[in-house]
């Protein structure tokens, strides 16, 4: 007879969906692009650059040619400016799909008028709210997770171009890291899982906001990550409820933390115990599908013990809260025991 305990609770399904917090980050990213060079936008509109004419003769060159439905990628320079901006197939890897673009010359004020500054990441954010999310959620139909790994950004051109005259802004969705830079994705978003979730063997840090951190399994964590499991495979005709998720997912997680440690005497004798995700039906209808099996240690707060080290090492290789993990009292029968063949007569 197994006696391997899970753990779950309200508290703990909040904080496994809390990536709709990271949103605060993503404000820092509006200037990663924007604050790119010339090279970047010759580079965006597949041009050869050169000196723009007076404005009698011809308009200055927008930064980039992208409209809906097209993606952009760029690289990092060794000092963190943003170098080959370029208009790549949504189908290969990029940071940013376009869902619409705008001409802020238009805009219904004067604030970006001919010698206007270009505007400051407080008033991106706003032009964020103002133009971008309804056109993002125009663009994918309503499928998006608010929740989930995809945020709603704008990327202005380059000081450069807006100085001279360019005022095209580009609303769309990336997905960053937690210092709020763009990274690599494939597929554009409406056809992919939305789910925040990490890699098995990953672990990640509940930081005091409650945002999800990943980070090295020697530094302190509260989750160790050991599967990924797409609801949908399990429930392909409607939304499961909280029940059925968890019921498959008490022993698929189960399952995935013996696996992933070898034994269930190694589960075991790590003190830790099987977690997992759920999914709101709200980030459901919002294109997200998967959840994170874990690994956790409730404190007596019923909340997460910090641990450092991982538990694919052994427990004598973790601390939970500062300390070894207890002992163990010795127990009969085992999982594994139980399930052996009886020997042949």
């Amino acid at each position: 007879m197994s006696t391997v305990k899970t753990w779950r609770s309200a508290a703990a399904i909040q904080i496994a969906l809390c990536a709709a917090l990271i949103a605060a980050v993503f404000v820092g990213s509006y200037e990663v692009v924007s604050n790119s060079q010339d090279s970047a936008t010759q580079a965006g509109n597949g041009e050869a650059g050169g000196e723009a004419g007076s404005e009698s003769e011809r308009p200055a060159p927008t930064f980039t040619t992208a409209d809906k439905g097209s993606c952009v990628t760029w690289d990092f320079s060794g000092s963190g400016e943003v170098t080959n901006f370029e208009q790549t197939d949504c189908g290969d890897e990029h940071r940013f799909e376009v869902a619409s673009r705008e001409d802020l010359s238009i805009y219904p004020t004067s604030e970006f008028g001919e010698s206007a500054p270009r505007p400051d990441i407080e008033r991106q954010a706003k032009l964020r709210e103002e133009l971008c999310h309804g056109a993002v959620l125009q663009y994918l139909d309503g499928q998006y997770d608010p929740s989930g790994r995809f945020s709603i950004a704008p990327i202005l051109p380059p000081k450069p171009a807006w100085d001279n005259g360019d005022r095209t802004m580009l609303c769309g969705l990336q997905t960053t890291d937690e210092r709020g830079t763009p990274l690599e994705t494939k597929g554009k978003v409406a056809e992919v899982d939305q789910a925040n979730i990490a890699k098995s063997g990953e672990c990640r840090y509940i930081d005091d906001n409650q945002v999800l951190h990943t980070v090295d399994c020697a530094d302190p964590h509260q989750l160790e990550t050991t599967q990924i499991v797409d609801l949908s495979a399990e429930f392909p005709d409607s939304y499961p409820a909280d029940e059925d998720q968890n019921s498959f997912l008490e022993k698929t997680c189960t399952d995935a933390a013996i696996e992933y440690l070898g034994s269930e005497e190694a589960l075991y004798q790590s003190t830790l115990q099987p977690y997992w995700g759920s999914i709101s039906e709200a980030s459901w209808n919002g294109g997200t599908s998967s959840v994170n099996c874990a690994l956790m240690h409730p404190n007596d707060q019923a909340g997460f013990s910090e641990i450092t080290g991982s538990a694919r090492d052994g427990r004598d290789a973790m601390l939970i809260d500062g300390q070894p993990p207890k002992e163990q009292p010795k127990r009969n029968p085992r999982r594994e025991d139980s399930a052996a063949p009886a020997p042949a007569q």
